[in-house]
């Protein structure tokens, strides 16, 4: 996990270089703003074909840091990089013994959004999202057997790499940021169909607070 943390922290300093560079030379740099936030994921999944394939929601961490690039006075692009776990869970019963079980992954998430700004206290987003699949974690329990897998991806046909859709909203207090987002995966999380892993894709709604510089 430490060493995910340090990889976590290098995208964002690289993300966040050159954006700064192209901050301080763009002229007029008024409104230009950046800022770090921090929240949580309540995600799912769904079966575009309609297969029997159903999971309960899940709790996940989302943090990550964005940059307000403003095109006018009511439009702007808002690009982030975010953390974000996402996964299923569920339970049932087979001959009268319980089992619960659980995927948690791991992302980062790179959303590219058009920031409209109807008001100075709201600003609607929405725009594509570059996900990349940095881990997975299994668990599987029972009275009879506990089952637990990471990183399966050599043994799994696995998409890491995944283009999504976002859309939501900023509530902007001054400084503080309260943003509400939903999000869907428009690919498949296995790359050709052969995986073991039931086909889904990721859906789930995300809200973080977050502070402007």
């Amino acid at each position: 996990m430490k060493n995910k943390s340090l990889v976590l922290l290098a995208a964002v300093a690289l993300f966040l270089f050159p954006a700064t560079n192209f901050a301080q030379s763009s002229q007029p740099s008024e409104g230009i703003s950046a800022g770090f936030k921090v929240g949580a994921n309540l995600s799912n999944v769904y079966d575009s074909d309609n297969e029997d394939f159903q999971a309960d929601s899940k709790l996940g961490f989302a943090a990550g840091a964005f940059l307000s690039l403003p095109l006018g006075r009511y439009l702007g692009i808002q690009p982030e990089i975010l953390f974000s776990q996402k996964g299923f869970q569920g339970s049932g019963s087979i001959l009268g013994s319980d089992y619960s079980f659980s995927r948690t992954t791991n992302y980062i998430d790179i959303p590219i959004l058009l920031a409209i700004k109807p008001i100075g206290l709201i600003t609607l987003l929405v725009g594509p999202q570059y996900s990349y699949l940095m881990s997975q974690k299994y668990v599987f329990k029972s009275a009879i057997v506990n089952i637990e897998q990471e990183e399966q991806f050599e043994n799994e046909d696995i998409r890491k790499n995944t283009l999504c859709i976002t859309g939501g909203f900023d509530v902007n207090l001054t400084n503080i940021v309260l943003s509400a987002r939903t999000g869907w995966d428009l690919q498949n999380n296995s790359a050709d169909g052969t995986s073991s892993t039931p086909r889904y894709k990721n859906m789930w709604y995300q809200a973080t607070v977050g502070y402007r510089f």
